[in-house]
């Protein structure tokens, strides 16, 4: 292998191996299971709407997010939105890791990009490739009022609610869905701040709000 080569997989394997600290599975007690990102370091969880809910669309009452490190909590549904498929969760930990963020306002057609789940069950899995386009201009998705991000990886089934990052590992997108075989979607990041600020106005840092519909 080239040197070159080897200092891109070097790269790569040090992008995964960091976001992968941030990375949570989440359990909907419905035999679901999806990915999450660890938002703030007193255990708030950012994940899809859909993940939580399941294909029964109902809130769980078993709910419960395993850490990196294999500990697993019930975590608590603070707010969902269905609309643009968010939902906020909280577990009760402290000293998390949480994901650095970045601005997906800011990627250009042919940057890498990074997904990370539990594609299959497969713990950590990774799936990279380059973004085709961001925003709320892109025509195959049918939607010009919702903003997305969508690259030329494949998302499988418990990529969803997980992290898509840059090339320095800082989060982009909330992974969300395959639109036809090599194209997955996620939410902007941006989205997803106004929904954790929405969800979060007016309440103190760490305890949570009762269930709530945003």
């Amino acid at each position: 292998m080239s040197t070159l080569l080897q200092q891109i997989n070097d790269d790569v394997a040090a992008i995964s191996k960091r976001v992968l600290e941030s990375l949570v599975q989440i359990n909907n007690g419905q035999r679901g299971v999806g990915a999450g990102a660890v938002w703030r370091d007193d255990g708030l969880i950012i994940t899809n709407a859909h993940v939580v809910l399941g294909r029964r669309a109902q809130v769980s009452n078993t709910l419960s997010v395993t850490l990196r490190s294999g500990q697993e909590y019930p975590a608590r549904l603070i707010a969902y939105d269905t609309e643009h498929d968010l939902a906020a969760l909280q577990i009760d930990a402290s000293a998390l890791s949480p994901i650095e963020r970045g601005d997906s306002r800011s990627l250009n057609a042919g940057d890498f990009v990074l997904a990370l789940g539990f594609p299959w069950g497969v713990k950590g899995g990774a799936t990279s490739g380059i973004v085709i386009g961001s925003g709320a201009q892109l025509p195959e998705l049918g939607d010009n009022q919702r903003e997305w991000v969508a690259a030329s990886l494949h998302l499988r089934p418990g990529h969803s609610g997980g992290p898509m990052v840059d090339s320095r590992g800082r989060l982009v997108g909330i992974n969300t869905l395959m639109n036809g075989p090599e194209v997955g979607v996620a939410i902007p990041v941006h989205v997803a701040e106004a929904f954790v600020t929405k969800a979060l106005a007016g309440q103190p840092p760490v305890k949570p709000p009762p269930i709530v519909t945003v």
